[in-house]
């Protein structure tokens, strides 16, 4: 028979549904992984019915525990409200887990979250640097960005913008070599990208096929590896314009011949976008995605020629 389920219980099943996994959500609460079970353990018999599933890298919400979960964010709420700002306002708290891209982590990531801690001082923002798919199970993570339109499972896709991947080359490189003019001239030069077995993201094995005839130089997992090496004349390198743009040695190839045009999307579970530190991380990111949208886009990367 079921009976009151426990506020308690209640909250802890909200830290394992945005985290995924009972270790996280130990270490968010401040407890160790025996008293999440046990606390999930007591919530289901209280029930009378699973609250959680498992699935692959984490723990999923039944259809019972996301009706319970409506419960526990009010609990939450209510709670707050016994410790909200005395003048009124609104005081966010909390640490929200982004991951994203090496290029989208340094260049928009991370001024969005001095933004935001200017507006709020106790939310912090941890930043993960990795180029992924997105993942199925957000274990740990409060938002992805991740590269092209994900296909994801009980969360949240949101475009954020297009950016635009150039060929460029270093001055010094092009003073050595002739620059190439048509796309049959690529041949003859070598390719700094991603190390191809181990690229992940299907936009940016895309984005190689345009430059199929040029033999491979230094590759790297690491974008900013790909920024370097191309300054350092290793090749010519497939590089975000946003980045390349930066650098007044590298010198834009083949503009408007050679180059594509990806998307970044903002990837997160409904019931984490509904906490109010992690939708003010989403406003930040927005806001400075659209500061930098003429960059990202390419808009300064019409530089081509030979260095003189």
């Amino acid at each position: 028979m079921s009976s009151v389920p426990s506020a308690d219980d209640l909250l802890v099943l909200l830290a394992v549904a945005r985290t995924g996994r009972f270790t996280t959500a130990a270490d968010d609460l401040g407890v160790n992984h025996t008293t999440i079970s046990r606390r999930i353990a007591s919530l289901e018999k209280s029930l009378g019915g699973r609250v959680l599933a498992k699935a692959a890298g984490g723990w999923e919400l039944t259809e019972l525990g996301r009706q319970s979960l409506a419960a526990a964010e009010r609990v939450e709420q209510a709670v707050q409200g016994l410790v909200a700002d005395p003048a009124g306002g609104d005081h966010l708290k909390g640490v929200v887990r982004l991951s994203a891209t090496d290029g989208f982590s340094a260049y928009i990531a991370a001024p969005a979250g001095a933004l935001l801690r200017r507006r709020h001082p106790d939310v912090s923002v941890e930043i993960v640097a990795v180029t992924r798919l997105a993942s199925q199970q957000r274990s740990g993570l409060d938002i992805e960005i991740v590269v092209g339109k994900p296909q994801v499972h009980r969360a949240e896709a949101m475009w954020l913008a297009d950016y635009t991947l150039g060929l460029y080359a270093s001055r010094s490189y092009l003073a050595e070599r002739d620059e190439p003019r048509t796309v049959h001239d690529l041949a003859d030069h070598t390719l700094v990208y991603f190390v191809d077995s181990m690229l992940q993201v299907d936009e940016l094995d895309l984005a190689r096929r345009l430059t199929l005839s040029m033999r491979e130089s230094v590759t790297s997992t690491n974008v900013f590896v790909h920024v370097e090496a191309t300054r350092a004349a290793a090749g010519i390198g497939l590089l975000p314009a946003f980045m390349a743009d930066r650098h007044d040695d590298l010198v834009r190839v083949l503009p408007g011949k050679v180059e594509a045009q990806l998307g970044y999307w903002l990837v997160t579970r409904p019931e984490v976008l509904r906490r109010p530190e992690v939708a003010a991380v989403v406003g930040a990111l927005r806001e400075t995605v659209d500061a930098n949208r003429v960059s990202l886009g390419g808009g300064a990367a019409r530089r081509s020629g030979r260095p003189r």
